[in-house]
C-alpha cells in the first residue's frame, strides 16, 4: 500500500524540477530575447530613412538612384527601371515547321504557354521603361512611363533622379493621370534636367484647366511637343496659340508641335493660325484628327499667304520703326544722314535698311526673347542690301517677286541651310526626322531672329500686307472635315508658296511649305482641286523627290 500511495504521490513530484529547470530556461531565453530584441528594433532606423532621401547622393544610373530612393521613402512595391523592348524580328517559316510536331516539344510548347502567362503578368506591372545610348548602356537618353499614376512622391523622386542624367534627351509621359498641379511640379522639373532634353510627350493625360501652354513659356527649352488625346477643345487651342506668338512674345525654340486627336475645331484652328502669324521657329504642325471645318481651313490657309495686318499689329509696326528711326539718328554723325533717315522713316514702304540693323540697336527693341548672341552676319546682309540699292519701297515699281527675295534677307535662314545638309541622308522617315533634327539646331544656331513685323510689306488700297509664314515646312490635317472649299483656300496658298519659295534655286531666306496632308476629309480624293495640291506639292517634298531621283538612277544603270 505504501508503495502504491507512494508511486502517485512521488510520480508528480519527480518532473516537478525538470518542470522548474525547463522553466527557469524559458524565462531565461525569454529575458534573454527580450534583452536582444531592442537592438533589433526598427523605429530609431526609419527615422534615420526619413532623413536619408534628402542626404542620398544620385549616382547617375537611374535603376539604381529610383530604387534606393524609393526604399529610403518606405516603398515596398515600386516600379522597376527596365530597358525598353524592342519589336521582334520578322519570323520567316522554315520547311522543318510542317512536320507534326514530337512530345519533347509538345512540353516545351506547355513550358512556353506558363511562361508566357507569367510574362502577361507582369506585363501590366508599373514600370520605367528607358532606351540606353549604345555607345554606354548606362546611360539613359529616353524615359517612357505609360499606363500608371504618377503622383507628387514619384515624381519628387524624378526630381532627384533625373538631373543627374547627363544625355537625356526625351520623356514620355503616356495616361500618367496628371492633374494641373502636378503638371506644374513636372514643368519645373525640366529646368533642373540636362540642356539635351528637348523633346517632351504628355499623351492620354486630359486636364481640366488645360494648362498644356505652361510648357511652352518664353524661357522654355523644348523643341519638340506632343500633346495628343488630350481632349484640348478650342479653350485650349487659345492658350497654346498665344503661347506660339502675340504682339509682344514669341515662343523661340519650338520645333514641332502634335496636337493631333483632339477636340479643335474651326474656332481653336483660328487662335492656333493666330499664332502662326508672328512665330518664326516652328517647322511642323499637327492637327490631325480633330474637328475643323472650312472656316479653320481657310484661317491656316491664310497664314501661308500675304495677309493683312490688323490695327493693333499696324500700330505696334509704327512704334517699332519709329524706334528703330530714333536709334538710327543718334548713331548718325552728320545731320545729312538725320535727314536722309527721317525721310526714309516716313516713307509709306519700308527699306531693307529701316528693316534689319545692327545687333546692338535689335538688343534695345521690345522684341521677343530668346534672340541669339552672334552679331556678325546680320550687319554683313545689311550692307549687301545698302550696296545693292534696295532703298525703293514695294509701291515705287518693285515687284512682288523681288519683295519676296528682300523678305528674305531679313529673316532667319533656317531651312534653306536645312535642305542643303540633307542630301547625304537616307530615305523615308528617317530622312524626315533627320531634316527636323538638323533645323532644330539651326533653329537654336541662328544668329539673329528679326521680329516679323519689321518684314517688308506691301501697300495696297491703304492696307498693309505681311508675306506668308514661309517657315512652316510641315503641316498635317488629316482625317477632319474639310471639303472643297477649304481646298481653294489651300490652293491659293501652295500656289503662292511655289511662286515665291523655290527650295532647289533660292540660296538664302525660307522655303516655305513642303509636306501637305489634307486626306481623309470630306471631299472626293479624285476632285479636281486636291489633285492640283499634291501636283504642286510633289516636286517640293525632298522624300519623294529623293525616291524618284533614286529610281531615275537605278533605272539609267
Amino acid at each position: 500500500m505504501s508503495n502504491e500511495l507512494s508511486a502517485p504521490g512521488t510520480s508528480p513530484r519527480v518532473p516537478r524540477p525538470g518542470t522548474q529547470k525547463s522553466s527557469g530556461s524559458a524565462t531565461k531565453k525569454g529575458e534573454r530575447a527580450a534583452k536582444e530584441k531592442p537592438g533589433a528594433v526598427l523605429p530609431p532606423v526609419g527615422e534615420e530613412e526619413s532623413k536619408n532621401p534628402e542626404e542620398y547622393q544620385c549616382t547617375g544610373v537611374l535603376e539604381t538612384d529610383f530604387a534606393e530612393l524609393c526604399t529610403r521613402l518606405g516603398y515596398t512595391d515600386f516600379p522597376k527601371v527596365v530597358v525598353r523592348p524592342r519589336p521582334h524580328p520578322i519570323f520567316v517559316p522554315s520547311a522543318s515547321l510542317s512536320e507534326k510536331p514530337t512530345q519533347d516539344d509538345q512540353r516545351l510548347s506547355t513550358s512556353c504557354s506558363l511562361n508566357s502567362l507569367e510574362s502577361k503578368y507582369v506585363f501590366f506591372r508599373p514600370t520605367i521603361q528607358v532606351e540606353l545610348e549604345q555607345e554606354d548602356n548606362k546611360l539613359v537618353k529616353e524615359i517612357f512611363i505609360r499606363g500608371w499614376r504618377v503622383d507628387d512622391r514619384i515624381l519628387g523622386i524624378l526630381s532627384k533622379c533625373l538631373p543627374p542624367l547627363s544625355q537625356l534627351q526625351a520623356i514620355n509621359f503616356w495616361k500618367v493621370g496628371l492633374t494641373d498641379k502636378t503638371l506644374t511640379t513636372f514643368i519645373s522639373l525640366l529646368p533642373l534636367c540636362s540642356s539635351t532634353l528637348r523633346k517632351v510627350s504628355l499623351e492620354g493625360n486630359p486636364l481640366p484647366e488645360q494648362s498644356f501652354h505652361k510648357l511652352m513659356a518664353s524661357d522654355s527649352t523644348i523643341a519638340h511637343l506632343s500633346l495628343r488625346n488630350n481632349n484640348i477643345d478650342d479653350h485650349g487651342a487659345r492658350l497654346l496659340g498665344q503661347a506660339l506668338s502675340t504682339l509682344h512674345t514669341c515662343n523661340r525654340t519650338l520645333v514641332s508641335l502634335n496636337l493631333g486627336f483632339n477636340h479643335i475645331g474651326d474656332q481653336g484652328a483660328g487662335y492656333i493660325a493666330d499664332g502662326l502669324r508672328l512665330n518664326r521657329s516652328l517647322l511642323w504642325l499637327s492637327l490631325a484628327h480633330n474637328r475643323i471645318q472650312d472656316k479653320g481651313a481657310l484661317k491656316l490657309a491664310e497664314v501661308l499667304r500675304p495677309f493683312e495686318l490688323t490695327h493693333t499689329e499696324v500700330v505696334e509696326r509704327r512704334r517699332l520703326l519709329l524706334e528703330k528711326g530714333s536709334q538710327e539718328r543718334s548713331r548718325s554723325p552728320s545731320s545729312s544722314r538725320h535727314g536722309d533717315s527721317r525721310e526714309k522713316s516716313q516713307m509709306i514702304g519700308v527699306s531693307s535698311i529701316a528693316l534689319v540693323d545692327k545687333p546692338e540697336k535689335m538688343q534695345a527693341m521690345k522684341t521677343p526673347k530668346g534672340l541669339s548672341k552672334k552679331k556678325e552676319k546680320p550687319g554683313e546682309v545689311v550692307k549687301k542690301d545698302e550696296k545693292s540699292g534696295s532703298g525703293q519701297s514695294p509701291t515705287q515699281g518693285a515687284s512682288k517677286k523681288e519683295d519676296a527675295t528682300k523678305s528674305g534677307k531679313g529673316k532667319v535662314t533656317i531651312p534653306e541651310q536645312k535642305l542643303s545638309k540633307g542630301k547625304s541622308i537616307k530615305t523615308g522617315s528617317k530622312e524626315k526626322r533627320s531634316i527636323f533634327l538638323e533645323s532644330e539646331q539651326l533653329v537654336a544656331e541662328a544668329t539673329e531672329m528679326v521680329n516679323p513685323l519689321l518684314e517688308p510689306m506691301e501697300h495696297r488700297d491703304g492696307k498693309v500686307f505681311m508675306p506668308g509664314n514661309k517657315v512652316l515646312l510641315h503641316l498635317n490635317l488629316l482625317r477632319n472635315h474639310i471639303t472643297e472649299v477649304g481646298l481653294e483656300g489651300f490652293l491659293t496658298a501652295v500656289r503662292y508658296q511655289v511662286q515665291f519659295s523655290k527650295p532647289k534655286t533660292s540660296s538664302k531666306g525660307p522655303v516655305g511649305l513642303l509636306w501637305l496632308s489634307l486626306a481623309k476629309n470630306y471631299f472626293d480624293p479624285q476632285c479636281p482641286t486636291y489633285i492640283m495640291i499634291q501636283e504642286l506639292m510633289l516636286p517640293r517634298d525632298p522624300v519623294k523627290a529623293k525616291l524618284k531621283e533614286e529610281e531615275a538612277t537605278d533605272f539609267s544603270t
